[in-house]
């Protein structure tokens, strides 16, 4: 099993982007999928969280209103959505999935599964 981001890259502020995050060896039927990010000297951030199951959505407060998590339809892929990207959002992002089986929610730390990150930089 493996997933794979790709669509990070260098962006001026108030631009956008799209991540992908491809998983192979498995299907997010079941799953809590998301996003996580990590900066330079911070802390690990769980920004976006997606149950596969119910369809319902999460959304840390410093995205809010400006990423959007979905999947397609075959449950394979996960995107993030970026939109008015700000320096603050410069980050390693990191696709994550969890078995609903297991966790209700994406984890932040210790996931089932965790692609190996996609660099974002914004310039201001």
């Amino acid at each position: 099993v493996q997933l794979v981001e790709s669509g990070g890259g260098l962006v001026q502020a108030g631009g956008s982007l799209r991540l992908s995050c491809a998983a192979s060896g498995l299907t997010f039927d079941d799953f809590a999928v998301g996003w996580v990010r990590q900066a330079p000297g911070k802390e690990r951030e769980g920004i976006s969280c997606l149950n596969t199951n119910d369809g319902s959505t999460f959304y840390g407060a410093s995205v809010k209103g400006r990423f959007t998590i979905s999947t397609d339809i075959a449950k394979t892929t996960v995107y993030l959505q970026m939109h008015s990207l700000k320096p603050e959002d410069t980050a390693v992002y990191y696709c994550t999935g969890d078995a609903l089986a297991y966790s209700d929610s994406c984890r932040v730390h210790g996931s089932d599964y965790e692609g190996q990150g996609t660099q974002v930089t914004v310039s201001s």
